[in-house]
């Protein structure tokens, strides 16, 4: 089977993390058996968030992308287009990209014919490859985006929406509560294939201090300062507790702040965005893996830190957390934006060591029961093999 996935989230030459996960089911996918091609829609515009003086550095290094590269032997194509701003015109962001993706799938198809595309999010993917007339059979991907943010805040981006999950052979939802969310925006066809991870063979070197650990794009809802603020609660009972923060984004500063304003900046690493390897290593290193965030979809760096052996928490009600926490034990759930209640959950978590080690034990377990890349991708080929039925 040859299947031609198109995503806008891709690692790229300046950001090797971005859509890590749609590279790795990709791959997870190809080696479940099937013969898997990628083209990335690629925007050469630097974000809203980069600083004046980093623009021009910027704009450079996302112009220099290499059009065609080996990902972990896997053809990764880069096809660029230009679009308006994002905060004005995503929802219609597939109109732009269309006319440029229509010219890489006609001449992947010439080498490569394959038996259908999988798009990545309704918008801008599958509504350029609609856009673009190819009347190969189509699989969507949804994994939040297109429920959270497209649809409700553009009026272009809903009907996009609509028309692309409405279109779809298959709709692939990364949990049972965005699969709801898919059929409500029109999707015909579903099923839930969840992403996964890697389970390492043994357990890390814990820091030597406690310390709360967030792997994440540093955005208002993942609700970071949540977490800050529930130290500074803790500050006494737990008065070694620190926080690592890996990841980058527009709440840096804020958060830099709020730290400083609560008396505890000593208490809190800002590490960054880092190399994915060594992101996952210092993570590992934690004890307790925190993420409260709310309009999650999944989680990826959820199961990332459970299968390290890090029991982590999440909030109530969100799609993604809800369905790992019912899968096993391993996450623990507070209710949003509560910050005494996140405090007493890990003063209760990290006042019992035994306990916490033991729920970590049982967090691995979980993930090997339910979120490996092996199962996704056997997953992923079975929802291709339905799409072509």
């Amino acid at each position: 089977m040859r299947v031609a996935i198109v995503s806008e989230f891709y690692p790229r030459a300046h950001d090797p993390v971005l859509g890590i996960w749609a590279h790795r089911q990709a791959l997870a996918a190809r080696d479940a058996g099937a013969d898997v091609r990628v083209l990335v829609l690629h925007r050469p515009v630097p974000p809203r968030s980069t600083r004046l003086r980093d623009a021009p550095r910027a704009l450079r290094t996302l112009a220099s992308q290499p059009r065609h590269v080996a990902l972990d032997g896997l053809d990764v194509r880069y096809v660029p287009f230009f679009a308006p701003p994002r905060s004005r015109t995503y929802g219609s962001w597939g109109a732009w990209a269309a006319p440029t993706l229509a010219g890489a799938l006609r001449r992947l198809h010439a080498e490569f014919p394959y038996d259908l595309v999988h798009a990545h999010n309704a918008v801008p993917a599958a509504d350029a490859v609609l856009r673009a007339r190819r009347s190969t059979p189509l699989v969507v991907s949804v994994h939040g985006g297109d429920v959270y943010y497209t649809a409700p805040r553009y009026p272009a981006g809903a009907r996009a929406v609509r028309r692309a999950l409405g279109s779809a052979r298959l709709v692939l939802a990364n949990s049972a509560g965005i699969e709801d969310e898919a059929r409500r925006l029109g999707a015909l066809h579903t099923r839930v294939v969840r992403l996964g991870t890697d389970v390492p063979d043994h357990p890390p070197h814990k820091a030597p201090a406690p310390t709360l650990v967030t792997v994440a794009h540093l955005v208002a809802r993942k609700r970071h300062a949540d977490v800050v603020r529930a130290l500074w609660l803790l500050r006494d009972r737990h008065p070694q507790l620190r926080y690592l923060i890996v990841g980058d984004g527009p709440e840096r500063e804020p958060l830099a702040r709020l730290a400083a304003e609560l008396g505890v900046a000593d208490r809190v690493e800002l590490a960054g965005q880092l190399p994915r390897e060594e992101a996952l290593e210092r993570a590992r290193a934690a004890h307790l893996f925190v993420m409260p965030s709310i309009d999650e979809a999944f989680g990826v760096a959820y199961v990332e830190a459970m299968a390290a052996g890090l029991p982590a928490v999440g909030a109530r009600g969100e799609a993604g957390p809800q369905e790992i926490a019912a899968a096993g034990d391993g996450l623990r759930l507070v209710p949003p934006a509560d910050v005494e209640a996140l405090a007493a959950e890990l003063d209760a978590l990290l006042a019992e060591p035994a306990y916490l080690q033991e729920l970590g034990a049982r967090a691995r377990a979980t993930v090997v029961r339910a979120f490996t890349w092996e199962l996704c991708g056997r997953a992923t080929l079975e929802a291709y093999e339905d799409a072509l039925r």
